[in-house]
Protein backbone atom coordinates (compact mmCIF):
# COMPACT_ATOMS: atom_id res chain seq x y z
CA UNK A 1 0.00 0.00 0.00
CA UNK A 2 1.21 3.47 -0.97
CA UNK A 3 0.23 6.56 0.59
CA UNK A 4 0.67 10.35 -0.67
CA UNK A 5 0.65 13.28 1.25
CA UNK A 6 -0.09 16.94 0.00
CA UNK A 7 0.12 20.13 2.41
CA UNK A 8 -1.12 23.11 -0.04
CA UNK A 9 -0.43 26.96 1.37
CA UNK A 10 -3.23 29.27 -0.06
CA UNK A 11 -2.18 32.95 0.62
CA UNK A 12 -5.94 35.16 0.67
CA UNK A 13 -6.35 38.34 -0.30
CA UNK A 14 -9.30 40.71 0.67
CA UNK A 15 -10.54 38.40 2.85
CA UNK A 16 -12.68 40.44 5.17
CA UNK A 17 -13.47 37.89 8.11
CA UNK A 18 -12.32 34.07 9.78
CA UNK A 19 -15.73 33.29 8.41
CA UNK A 20 -15.11 34.45 4.57
CA UNK A 21 -11.91 32.00 4.55
CA UNK A 22 -13.53 29.23 5.96
CA UNK A 23 -16.54 29.03 3.43
CA UNK A 24 -13.84 29.41 0.94
CA UNK A 25 -11.53 27.03 2.47
CA UNK A 26 -14.92 24.14 2.50
CA UNK A 27 -15.68 25.05 -0.88
CA UNK A 28 -12.49 24.24 -1.87
CA UNK A 29 -11.85 21.36 0.33
CA UNK A 30 -15.62 19.62 -0.86
CA UNK A 31 -14.31 20.27 -4.44
CA UNK A 32 -11.37 18.27 -3.96
CA UNK A 33 -12.87 15.68 -2.00
CA UNK A 34 -15.76 14.82 -4.42
CA UNK A 35 -12.95 15.58 -7.77
CA UNK A 36 -9.59 13.60 -6.52
CA UNK A 37 -11.51 11.34 -4.26
CA UNK A 38 -8.92 12.16 -1.51
CA UNK A 39 -9.09 12.49 2.09
CA UNK A 40 -8.93 16.34 2.70
CA UNK A 41 -8.54 18.94 6.04
CA UNK A 42 -7.88 22.37 6.49
CA UNK A 43 -4.52 22.33 8.75
CA UNK A 44 -2.58 24.90 10.94
CA UNK A 45 -3.00 28.94 10.39
CA UNK A 46 -6.55 28.16 11.05
CA UNK A 47 -7.24 31.91 12.71
CA UNK A 48 -5.72 33.71 9.74
CA UNK A 49 -7.17 35.30 7.44
CA UNK A 50 -3.74 35.63 5.04
CA UNK A 51 -3.02 31.73 5.00
CA UNK A 52 -4.81 28.53 4.52
CA UNK A 53 -3.66 25.46 4.44
CA UNK A 54 -4.67 22.54 3.13
CA UNK A 55 -3.85 18.58 3.72
CA UNK A 56 -4.09 15.65 1.62
CA UNK A 57 -3.91 12.06 1.45
CA UNK A 58 -4.29 9.41 -1.73
CA UNK A 59 -3.89 5.79 -0.72
CA UNK A 60 -3.37 2.88 -3.33
CA UNK A 61 -2.11 -0.16 -4.33
CA UNK A 62 0.25 1.52 -6.94
CA UNK A 63 3.07 4.60 -5.99
CA UNK A 64 3.05 6.19 -9.82
CA UNK A 65 -0.96 6.37 -9.23
CA UNK A 66 -0.45 8.43 -5.67
CA UNK A 67 1.96 10.44 -7.26
CA UNK A 68 -0.01 11.33 -10.44
CA UNK A 69 -2.81 11.92 -8.45
CA UNK A 70 -1.06 14.45 -6.66
CA UNK A 71 -0.02 16.43 -9.12
CA UNK A 72 -3.40 16.72 -10.56
CA UNK A 73 -4.34 17.68 -7.40
CA UNK A 74 -1.59 20.55 -7.34
CA UNK A 75 -2.00 21.09 -10.79
CA UNK A 76 -6.08 21.84 -10.19
CA UNK A 77 -5.34 23.78 -7.23
CA UNK A 78 -3.33 25.98 -8.63
CA UNK A 79 -5.50 26.64 -11.47
CA UNK A 80 -9.12 26.58 -10.21
CA UNK A 81 -8.77 26.05 -6.90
Amino acid sequence: MQVGLLTITIHLHAIGSLKDKRKIVKSLIERLRSRFNCATAEIEAQDSKLIARIGLAVVSNDGHLVNRQLDLIAEYVRQDG
